[in-house]
């Protein structure tokens, strides 16, 4: 899909988007001239309708906003940037122009929900999560009551290093067995979502 300047008076919206968080930092418009120097140089570079030229986000400030991924919408006049922002994104210092805090990483989830099923879908010899798959369901949930206990055990320590690698190994391990059963991440947050009500 290719972008249609034409369409849209020669100046395109572009969305940007923590990619990380998935917050939407901040609109800009783009014309063909800074949607190529963005493309080639991985830093967001805007059309300012006010001062009629390009500017390169964070060219003052400091503040860029790096590229990670761009996409075009079905109609092709509308852009998505995923970028990993350094600094506040805002003019006035707030984290987004719609002054949100742009906090919190749950977004990654979902990545790593698709990498799990793609594991248990396309298996591989070398992937452990593709072998963890093989050994069935009852060694999943094995794994998931291990990494439960070995992270009761660091919560009684001091060093918070080892609490987070082994948080982390039991939020992994959910997630293979939530997908060895079927059950969509999704489908949990619902049941706490209705228990909050």
């Amino acid at each position: 899909m290719q972008l249609d300047f034409q369409k849209t008076n020669g100046l395109i919206p572009a969305i940007v988007q923590d990619a990380a968080t998935g917050k939407v930092l901040m609109l800009g418009y783009m014309n063909a001239e800074a949607y190529e120097k963005t493309r080639a140089e991985g830093t967001v570079t805007f059309f300012s309708r006010t001062r009629n030229r390009l500017w390169t986000k964070g060219e003052t400030s400091g503040n860029f906003l790096r590229v990670k991924d761009m996409r075009i919408d079905c109609d092709g006049d509308t852009l998505l940037i995923k970028a990993d922002p350094v600094g506040p994104v805002c003019h006035t210092g707030a984290d987004t122009c719609f002054d949100e805090k742009n906090s919190g990483k749950a977004a990654f989830l979902d990545h790593l929900k698709e990498v799990i099923r793609s594991r248990r879908q396309n298996p591989t010899e070398k992937s452990y999560t593709a072998s963890l798959f093989a050994k069935g369901i009852n060694k999943v949930a094995q794994k998931v009551g291990e990494e439960a206990v070995e992270l009761v055990i660091e919560a009684k320590d001091n060093n918070d290093e080892l609490f987070k690698n082994e948080a982390a190994d039991l939020l992994f391990h959910y997630l293979v067995l939530l997908e060895q059963k079927n059950v969509d991440l999704d489908e949990v947050i619902a049941v706490l979502q209705d228990r909050h009500r």
